[in-house]
């Protein structure tokens, strides 16, 4: 069995994640503290016992997310699993930053710190209204990116997340994002729906976003990871600090490659994939993505116990 240990993005979080871990491994009750300390206020709290509205505010729903997955592999650690027992680490947009945490690459705090800016960033990019996503089913990126081209005019609108072989996001001015839907439509698409997103991510709007975080990433150190980390906008592995430091700035307007990601990682040998965190969204695009692969998500304590088990025994 080779492994790859993947890290779920935004629209995975829920009230209560992570908090059954922190009660069962004082690990992960540490990693929350951290977080907490980081950012100057109770994070924690909110993912715990706050709304999901003010949950699913990018720059709560960010920084929220990286805690639960590193919660739920400092239980791993606790358990005797740590990051080496993979052969590679990937997130999928903001689990990426996630991902580098998990394999050494950046401080926790760090992370918290930078996630709290992308989410800023990444908000006050473009104003609300005037930008959104929407997912495209039954169609491939080919066909998606043709179609976004059609419909972006003289605005923008591009094909932001290849999710799986027929999973989609487009990104970009509302209007065009409409005319997209419209477009997919008629091309024969089994779906196509408008995202409950705030803002059009993974786009060319999101430059201010990627310019900010160029700035935030420029003060802080970035080690080499200790398993290699497959990057979002190359689809490749990558453990030189610099070049990550600039895909990090890329990933900001660029295409999440999850699809190729995850069929690069299956070509080179890997035949599981664990999703560290909260949801189970990236376990099922693994299994769309290539038949072949188990998966599993290690969210709470019985997973993490479970997991450690395949490995340990």
């Amino acid at each position: 069995m080779s492994l790859a240990f993947v890290f779920p993005g935004q629209g995975a979080q829920t009230i209560g994640m992570g908090r059954d871990l922190a009660e069962a491994y004082p690990q992960s009750r540490a990693v929350f503290e951290t977080v907490d300390e980081a950012l100057g206020e109770k994070l924690s709290q909110i993912i715990w016992e706050g709304d999901i509205d003010t949950l699913t505010l990018t720059r709560n729903a960010q920084p929220a997310l990286m805690a639960t997955s590193m919660a739920a592999m400092a239980a791993l650690e606790a358990e005797g699993v740590d990051v080496t027992a993979a052969a590679y680490v990937a997130g999928h947009s903001l689990g990426e930053y996630s991902a580098l945490c998990a394999a050494g690459a950046l401080d926790l705090a760090d992370t918290a710190r930078l996630l709290r800016v992308r989410g800023d960033a990444m908000q006050a990019a473009v104003p609300q209204g005037e930008g959104a996503m929407a997912a495209i089913l039954g169609l491939d990126v080919d066909t998606v990116s043709r179609i976004a081209a059609e419909a972006a005019g003289d605005q923008v609108c591009a094909a932001a997340n290849d999710n799986d072989p027929a999973q989609v996001v487009v990104s970009g001015h509302r209007d065009a994002v409409t005319r997209a839907i419209e477009i997919a439509k008629e091309a024969g698409a089994r779906r196509a729906v408008l995202l409950p997103v705030s803002a059009p991510f993974h786009c060319a709007l999101m430059q201010p976003a990627a310019d900010a975080m160029a700035e935030a990433l420029s003060h802080v150190d970035i080690k080499a990871p200790a398993v290699p980390l497959v990057a979002n906008v190359t689809a490749r592995s990558e453990s030189a600090p610099a070049a990550i430091r600039e895909q990090l700035v890329a990933q900001v307007t660029g295409r999440v490659r999850w699809r190729e990601s995850i069929a690069w990682m299956a070509r080179d040998g890997v035949t599981e994939i664990w999703e560290i965190g909260a949801g189970k969204a990236l376990s099922g695009m693994a299994r769309r993505i290539d038949k072949s692969l188990e998966a599993r998500a290690v969210g709470g304590p019985g997973d993490v116990v479970a997991a450690a088990a395949t490995l340990l025994d």
